[in-house]
């Protein structure tokens, strides 16, 4: 891999780990902030989404979607279990993705929408083991890594 390669790797490792913390950050920072509005638009997979807005599960979604957020961005940011950590954000993503009606269609295109770009550029860092490259997975060496 040449310096500029190894240089945009790790440009993307960080961008994406900062926008993954700091939306978890300003959920956790928002008092009443619920993932329940969200979640209630669904338009796919109805039942599962709507389970999920339960007044008994709710406010477990809630915390559990500012933690994975918070704890993603800052897997991206030291570059630790970045592989771990970017197979549970394409899941994460592809749940936020499957909340839009399908085909999705925002103001910039049509089935491609952010959440299917975070897809991939998670994709490429774990199947690159971005962490690897200035990042703490190149001292723990781990499978998760």
């Amino acid at each position: 891999m040449t310096g500029f390669q190894k240089g945009a790797l790790l440009f993307l490792r960080l961008a994406m780990g900062w926008l993954f913390f700091y939306a978890g950050y300003v959920q956790l920072m928002a008092e009443k902030w619920s993932a329940g509005g969200y979640l209630k638009g669904a338009q796919n997979f109805q039942e599962l989404y709507l389970w999920l807005v339960r007044p008994e599960v709710l406010p477990i979604i809630s915390q559990v979607n500012k933690w994975a957020l918070i704890l993603l961005g800052v897997s991206l940011i030291v570059g630790a279990f970045v592989r771990l950590s970017s197979y549970l954000g394409i899941v994460l993503m592809l749940l936020y993705y499957f909340v839009l009606p399908f085909p999705a269609q925002s103001t910039h295109g049509l089935v491609v929408d952010e959440h299917i770009i975070y897809i991939g550029v998670l994709a490429v860092l774990a199947g690159l083991r971005a962490g690897r490259f200035m990042g703490m997975d190149s001292l723990l060496r781990t499978r998760f890594g």
